[in-house]
């Protein structure tokens, strides 16, 4: 594998060489320091303070350089615009094209600026990585603390570059204006909806989002998503273009609503259906969670399903839920607990979220990825609510034929009929992308060692990581940049099998996933058991139960505003995950019956409480995922996605068994007995992520 110095050294701008970081300069000392310390001659103390000095001496020397370059960008712009004024006074368009490429010169060295910035953050990144890496100090932790949050910071000068913004907003606002708008004068801040369509401006404005560390809504949306993408794209966007149709778009969140719909329609009525077929109420954990077993199995296939197709695994999976729901409706005229089980299993065989995540990663331009992915989430909180509200308008009883229609059974009868429909509306309306053929995957692979030094003109500039929170990439990462030994090919071809890809899970990633595993445990003993613990306690009615859980349902998308907003901009991702573990803990203590009698105001706020932390810890725990990950685990059939979903529904059903097993000893002690082991496995959550990064900053 190439080392870094050697990448950095042929990726650079040659007549920028001398205002690169000096990362071989850097690792010598660092190499040098090791020798020193082994031989007693120099103290920790000394070593801190004189990579301290080196550091800032580099980064200083990367900052002014930059500002010198901004100001020949603010001249040359200065030029144009007296240009501009003139041909407006002479209203000559003879010369407009020529005005418009000089502006788009300018974006492109703007981009060749970026460019040179990221190579510099990623050398400074591995540079802080391998001297923590050496002497296991925290030195990482300590050096962008001290310098990102000074008055005078020449670090985040790197990271927030407001001349960066200003010299993009007067680039774009004059492309705009240069543009045919019949004599009317048309601005971008007056309408901000304009934003000019050349390529280089939507470059520009990719790489200037990945220099920011700000948090707005739909980038913590599209995190709670969990959809990964590869640090280089082997597709061009071009490519990506033709693939993208916006009701194929739809139609995979259409089916991501239904859904999360149909997984929690039945649980206001799970347990009174177990009773009429003659199975205690506490079976309903194995109802709810029979479509949660079969999902762990569901996701894999799926998955690789997508690699060559879209649309059939979609139609398979439509026709699958439509027979599945209807089994579970039959259950109730068959007398059969067992015709009821067997249609849940079918229900969770049909699970395609790995289909639709996978389509928003492959076949939505970046332009449009956010947004996609922030409405994969919404689709899903907007299903979760819809289903128990659905649930509680089924109050009726009557018969057609020998069919019977009640609350019991109108959940699969009406998701059954929304399946047909959703199956008609796809067969008409999906358009299957274009797949890639060997022979064009293997010139993209051939193509692909000059993404590096292509990514000033196509705009795939690396991610910038320098954000004091979840910054330790796995072990891969390291390994291809530092000295290292493994093929460049093969250390970037994705995993094979769920073994192989747990291999590549470094232990930050391993805990990461521990901790998706214990929210998920949770959410569900919440959701499973509400209707048995509200009837047993409060003797509430179907309607009541399904108002219950819509309420919680709803709570969703205004949580991830305000944490995506303004919560995440104030605080470290790794002190929300810690924070959101301890009110987790802090719910499940509260939710035990113990000595005074169960009252509805301690149950509700301490569901509340429960499911909100859930929810802020599940979008702050995949936002951590999706940067420490793997890059292996990008794409493939056993991805990153596809790991998480395993790990989620492995917790769901496994809660599901607890409520059923539990039921053995009685209703009066399902709840205690169903939340110590959650309460453990909470605990013991929250001492892996303290040791974990204690460890690791």
């Amino acid at each position: 594998m190439v080392a870094f110095g050697k990448k950095l050294k042929e990726s650079q701008i040659q007549e920028w060489q001398g205002y690169y970081i000096n990362y071989k300069l850097l690792k010598k000392k660092v190499n040098r320091y090791a020798q020193q310390i082994e031989a007693g001659m120099q103290d920790r103390q000394f070593v801190l303070k004189d990579f301290s000095r080196m550091l800032d001496d580099q980064i200083e020397k990367v900052v002014l350089f930059l500002l010198e370059q901004q100001g020949l960008l603010a001249s040359r712009l200065a030029s144009l615009g007296e240009q501009h004024g003139a041909l407006l006074q002479q209203a000559d368009e003879s010369k407009i094209p020529e005005l418009q490429e000089a502006y788009r010169e300018i974006a492109r060295d703007l981009l060749r600026l970026l460019f040179f910035l990221e190579m510099n953050a990623t050398g400074l990144r591995k540079i802080l990585k391998k001297f923590d890496k050496r002497f296991g100090y925290k030195f990482t932790d300590y050096y962008v603390k001290t310098r990102a949050n000074h008055p005078y910071s020449q670090l985040r000068q790197v990271f927030k570059q407001v001349g960066i913004g200003a010299v993009v907003g007067a680039i774009s606002r004059n492309l705009v204006e240069l543009q045919d708008h019949q004599g009317i004068y048309v601005s971008i801040y007056d309408q901000p909806s304009l934003s000019h369509s050349d390529p280089v401006i939507h470059s520009i404005k990719a790489a200037v989002n990945r220099l920011s560390n700000s948090t707005n809504f739909l980038e913590y949306l599209a995190k709670h998503a969990f959809i990964m993408q590869e640090e280089l794209s082997t597709l061009s966007e071009d490519h990506v273009e033709q693939k993208y149709h916006f009701m194929s778009l739809l139609l995979n969140l259409v089916n991501t609503f239904l859904y999360m719909a149909n997984t929690y329609i039945i649980v206001p009525t799970a347990d009174d259906y177990s009773i009429s077929l003659g199975a205690a109420a506490t079976v309903c954990g194995v109802v709810i969670g029979s479509m949660a077993i079969a999902q762990v199995f569901s996701s894999v296939y799926f998955s690789a399903w997508s690699n060559r197709s879209y649309l059939r695994p979609l139609v398979f999976s439509s026709v699958v839920l439509l027979i599945g729901n209807t089994l579970y409706a039959l259950a109730y005229d068959l007398n059969s607990i067992a015709v009821l089980l067997i249609g849940r299993l079918f229900c969770g065989l049909g699970s395609a979220r790995a289909v639709n995540r996978r389509y928003i990663s492959d076949c939505v331009p970046l332009k449009l990825r956010m947004q996609a992915s922030a409405g994969f989430v919404s689709a899903s909180a907007l299903g979760m609510a819809c289903g128990p509200a659905l649930a509680c308008l089924f109050q009726t009883d009557f018969k057609v034929y020998k069919l019977t229609f009640n609350e019991d059974t109108l959940p699969g009868w009406v998701m059954a009929i929304l399946w047909l429909v959703y199956l008609l509306w796809l067969r008409i309306s999906f358009r299957e992308p274009p797949q890639e053929t060997k022979e064009n995957l293997a010139a993209e692979e051939a193509n692909s060692a000059q993404l590096a030094n292509n990514a000033v003109e196509n705009g795939c500039l690396q991610p910038l990581l320098l954000k004091s929170a979840a910054k330790q990439q796995d072990q891969n990462e390291d390994q291809e940049f530092d000295d290292g030994e493994e093929d460049s090919e093969e250390s970037h071809k994705p995993a094979t099998s769920l073994a192989s890809a747990y291999r590549l899970l470094t232990p930050n990633v391993k805990v990461q996933l521990f901790v998706y595993f214990m929210l998920k445990y949770v959410m569900e003993i919440l959701l499973a058991e509400s209707s048995v613990i509200t009837a047993r306690y409060f003797i509430w009615s179907t309607s009541r139960i399904a108002i219950f859980l819509a309420c919680l349902g709803l709570t969703v998308l205004p949580v991830n505003i305000i944490v995506g907003n303004y919560i995440s901009n104030i605080f470290e991702e790794r002190q929300l995950l810690l924070a959101s573990e301890i009110m987790l803990c802090i719910g499940i203590l509260l939710s035990f019956h113990i000595l005074i009698p169960y009252s509805v105001p301690q149950y509700v706020g301490s569901a509340l409480i429960i499911f909100v932390s859930a929810e802020v810890l599940e979008g702050v725990n995949l936002s951590l995922l999706s940067r420490v990950m793997s890059s292996r685990l990008s794409r493939g059939t056993y991805n990153g996605g596809l790991l998480s979903t395993e790990a989620g529904t492995l917790a769901r059903v496994i809660a599901d068994g607890t409520i059923t097993l539990s039921g053995y000893l009685g209703e009066n002690r399902l709840l205690n007995v169903t939340l110590v082991p959650a309460l453990i496995i909470c605990i013991s959550s929250i001492i892996a992520t303290c040791f974990t990064y204690n460890s690791l900053y």
